[in-house]
């Protein structure tokens, strides 16, 4: 019997998929097509939901749907920008909000029907411009938040949802139950399962390897450390080669410890490259963050090919593996409408044209980090590796914050917007002194790339709540900047960069830092619901010579969204203790900001 399936159309990528995974947990199948597939091809679905994405529907060549496929007499669920085109299309008017809303918002249910059946007012997560300001023929408002009068609107006769608020992700408290809801409105059988899955992956990656081998690139982490297993599993252990690469850039003593770990849990046929010069040499005098990733990502594929031409492997004999997961492909911009965040190292131009060649094998590349986690339990990989914590391919290579002379050197004044973000938290912490930095990082704001500055607040105020409504409140405000830290340590004052470059002093300097913040976490008595704890070396401080550290464990499940950890006195303390030890250590900053709108890694 074929399955049932939901169709998600893609208007963004950094959404699409994450719906596609929630829509698999619930049991059901889904596809993932292009926002602009024909109605006609869209018959044989039980149900239709609309994506996310960057654009503005009221831009002439912003993505647009088939007309028809409101007239296919099915169950449609619209989000953030997939709600703002169905109204569009349907007579609706959408226009720029006042404010723009990232992260978490109060919604208030004004009527708990269809999907909203049984659900209670409750914190939902936004990241938007523009919200929709009249409503199409037939649509009513069943619920809002203070910024978006508009934040959940039905049509309950013909079964269209539309909703401002991202559902999909896991900040949404009750998003799973809405889902869940409109799955149940849908008719859809529930039978999609982990176990089909690995059946199915298996019998695929027989089908595409043939009678070669796999070299794959294992790092330790979660992602790779899962493919390694499935592939084993799939062809046998004499078929599939693991090299782990140490750039240099790994944790303090890293590789000799994932060497261990994977080889306690069976894996035999393991290659240790010691590239810590190669890699620490080509990024020398380099700043810009993408450019980094980019060299990276570059000597990855240069090492496997030189090491496997001293191993004496036939290339006609091998094909490579990549444990990327789905969040690699969105923020490289890897879908037809995904703006890009920033570039993966296995998501290189080298690396996406061997893809296209049908010489590179991925086979979680679809899933999420949730989905890795239940699959390596499945395949009898142990609880220390399958919950491992995250670590970037890149490794500190992203962590280590780099300037050029001119960068040091450029006066950026920064006294109006001090003052202006002052006067408007002033009244929640009379205390604070603000000070916008000159660095910058990466962010994610409504699905766009970000490359903005950070803003540090330097007072006594401890009170969780109250911070992360202020940095909401700020990071909504001011489009300058996307970040808001809080000083842990070290005093207001004017700060200054300073030429820095990744080097094996200032590497060696964050691996002590980031072994420290481990050291405190591994004896704290409890983890806070860390996911990931990202400890970055910034080259800026109001101290000569100096730099600071800024720390940023975040709450997370899937990593298209975050929320930053909320810790205790004492382990905040603790940390500060291990770390201030440091000499050359100025600062200690720890980000309170969500995913939108920072994203994890600060580069």
């Amino acid at each position: 019997m074929p399955h049932d399936k939901v169709a998600v159309l893609d208007f963004g990528g950094q959404y699409a998929h994450l719906i596609a995974n929630r829509v698999r947990r619930l049991g059901v199948y889904s596809e993932i097509l292009d926002g602009d597939t024909p109605a006609t091809e869209l018959e044989k679905y039980k149900a239709l939901i609309l994506s996310g994405g960057p654009d503005s529907v009221n831009e002439p060549d912003a993505p647009k749907c088939d007309p028809a496929i409101f007239n296919l007499n099915m169950p449609i669920l619209a989000i953030c920008y997939g709600h703002q085109l169905m109204q569009h299309t349907l007579g609706g008017k959408v226009e720029k909000g006042k404010i723009r809303e990232y992260g978490y918002a109060e919604l208030e249910v004004k009527k708990p029907e269809g999907f909203l059946k049984n659900i209670s007012s409750s914190r939902v997560w936004m990241s938007h411009f523009d919200l929709v300001g009249k409503l199409a023929k037939g649509f009513e408002i069943i619920a809002s938040t203070k910024d978006c009068k508009t934040a959940a609107v039905a049509d309950f006769k013909r079964q269209y949802y539309g909703i401002q608020f991202h559902a999909e992700v896991t900040h949404t408290e009750q998003g799973m139950k809405m889902l869940e809801n409109f799955i149940q409105l849908t008719g859809a059988r529930r039978d999609w399962t982990i176990e089909q899955f690995i059946k199915e992956e298996i019998d695929a990656i027989k089908k595409k390897i043939g009678d070669k081998k796999v070299f794959l690139l294992v790092s330790g982490g979660v992602d790779s450390t899962v493919c390694f297993a499935l592939l084993e599993q799939a062809l046998g252990k004499d078929r599939v080669f693991g090299m782990l690469v140490d750039t240099g850039l790994m944790r303090l003593n890293e590789a000799s410890l994932v060497k261990e770990a994977l080889a306690k849990a069976g894996f035999t046929n393991l290659h240790v490259a010691d590239k810590k010069e190669l890699f620490i040499s080509k990024l020398k005098g380099v700043s810009d963050p993408e450019q980094k990733r980019k060299i990276i990502g570059d000597l990855f594929w240069d090492v496997k090919e030189n090491e496997a031409e001293k191993l004496g492997l036939n290339p006609d004999e091998w094909i490579m593996g990549q444990g990327t997961i789905y969040p690699d492909t969105i923020e490289t911009g890897g879908t037809k409408h995904a703006d890009k965040i920033k570039t993966h190292h296995n998501r290189v131009d080298l690396v996406q044209q061997m893809i296209a060649a049908g010489k590179v094998i991925e086979p979680i590349a679809q899933l999420y980090k949730d989905e890795v986690r239940n699959l390596g339990e499945k395949l009898g990989l142990p609880a220390n590796l399958v919950w491992r914590q995250p670590f970037p391919g890149p490794g500190l290579g992203v962590r280590i914050l780099c300037t050029n002379q001119q960068d040091s050197e450029s006066y950026l004044d920064f006294s109006d917007l001090n003052r202006r973000i002052q006067e408007k938290i002033i009244g929640m912490i009379p205390d604070v002194k603000v000070r916008v930095l000159p660095i910058r990082s990466v962010g994610v704001q409504g699905d766009e790339r970000t490359y903005k500055h950070p803003v540090a607040l330097f007072t006594q105020e401890r009170d969780w709540q109250k911070l992360e409504k202020i940095s909401t409140s700020i990071t909504n405000s001011f489009p300058d900047v996307n970040r808001v830290i809080l000083a842990l340590s070290g005093t207001a004052g004017e700060f200054h960069l300073k030429t820095a470059h990744i080097t094996e002093d200032r590497i060696s300097l964050l691996q002590r830092a980031d072994d420290a913040v481990t050291q405190v976490m591994n004896q704290a008595e409890t983890d806070f619901g860390i996911w990931q704890f990202p400890v970055v070396l910034a080259p800026v401080s109001n101290e000569s010579e100096k730099e600071s550290i800024i720390l940023r464990p975040i709450v997370s499940t899937e990593a298209m969204t975050a929320s930053f950890a909320k810790m205790d006195t004492k382990t905040l303390k603790s940390l500060v203790d291990g770390i201030v030890r440091e000499s050359e250590i100025s600062h200690i900053f720890y980000d309170l900001t969500h995913k939108p709108p920072g994203t994890i890694e600060w580069e």
